[in-house]
């Protein structure tokens, strides 16, 4: 018969040994339970089993990761936890990691170096078993730490001719050119940019400039927001664009957030898209195709870079040797809508 203990103390941690005297075991005997438990038999798995449940016991897994030299966690840092772009890329991170045995730790780091270097800090002194990083673009000091931590890193959501570890993304910069080349594509001659303050959405402004002069275009006007980008920008950047002297029929925005607010403020000006102005967006979000008009936009498979990255580093640490777990270019594809 299980026997009972007297209510805890909320000022202490129940520890493996309060649940051996209550399930009358050893404390070896309740960490192979827990960590082994095809090796107890199932009379004594059960008593336990209820003295866990009875007592609340929660395992301290810094202490099994030091034995084992495994965490069984890897840390994911985003620039936006809010921002649903990145959120297919999570989830399938999640329960790709999950079918391994691994737990995913989120962190936000905004969208400059500084909140990066520090998170970083904060988590490889966590010894994650990986870390998954959005972006390219970090500062030296984060490269040196990344390099040297001995800990799998995979970069996401971007490409670059040298990863810092391994590297699972697609190329802005031809997301930019591609965007620029169907505007033309359409008929459209006076192209313009509206973009967050990132530097991945730097690059595809830049390549979408460089390919309307290539194709004797005049230069692209560029309004650029603050990220993580809203609605109100948008409308606010549609109204500084039609303010130019030259005018403005095809806009390209970095977020299908921008996107919105530019088709916002054209209804609200009694401006016809696309009669007028063709609007591309980027993201593929799930209101792009209940918009009015419907967004024409830029689909990345967020939830393939997820998985992908995630399978690189359950890789890593099977041993898998780098030939093994080569850079992926996953692609993009333009989805068109009537916007555009």
């Amino acid at each position: 018969m299980t026997r009972l203990l007297p209510p805890p103390d909320r000022q202490r941690a129940t520890t493996v040994l309060d649940v051996a005297r209550l399930a009358g075991v050893s404390a070896m005997t309740v960490s192979r339970t827990l960590n082994q438990p095809q090796r107890v038999p199932p009379a004594t798995r059960q008593r336990v089993q209820a003295a866990v449940q009875a007592t609340q016991y929660v395992p301290n897994l810094l202490a099994c990761g030091l034995r084992s030299r495994r965490s069984r966690l890897v840390a994911a840092i985003v620039p936006a936890l809010g921002s649903p772009v990145f959120s297919d890329t999570v989830q399938a991170l999640t329960a790709t990691l999950a079918e391994a045995g691994y737990h995913l730790m989120l962190g936000q780091s905004g969208y400059g170096p500084a909140g990066e270097d520090a998170l970083l800090q904060a988590v490889i002194r966590r010894r994650p078993d990986g870390i998954v990083l959005v972006g390219v673009d970090h500062s030296r000091q984060a490269r040196d730490t990344l390099a040297g931590c001995g800990v799998p890193v995979v970069e996401t959501w971007d490409l670059t001719p040298a990863p810092i570890d391994m590297l699972v993304g697609f190329s802005h910069a031809d997301v930019g050119a591609a965007v620029c080349r169907f505007l033309a594509g359409q008929g459209r001659r006076r192209l313009a940019v509206v973009s967050g303050a990132d530097a991945r959405a730097a690059r595809r402004t830049q390549a979408f400039q460089a390919t309307a002069h290539a194709l004797g275009l005049p230069t692209p006007a560029v309004v650029e927001a603050e990220a993580p980008t809203t609605l109100g920008h948008g409308r606010q950047a549609l109204r500084a664009l039609l303010a130019l002297p030259a005018g403005v029929d095809g806009i390209f925005c970095s977020s299908d957030m921008l996107a919105l607010g530019v088709l916002t403020e054209a209804a609200h000006q009694g401006i016809a898209v696309p009669g007028r102005i063709g609007v591309v967006g980027f993201g593929d979000q799930p209101f792009a195709a209940d918009a009015e008009p419907a967004l024409t936009t830029v689909r990345v498979d967020g939830a393939r870079i997820g998985h992908e990255a995630a399978l690189r580093v359950i890789g890593r640490i099977a041993g898998a040797p780098a030939a093994e777990l080569p850079a992926l270019d996953v692609g993009f594809s333009i989805f068109t809508r009537r916007s555009a």
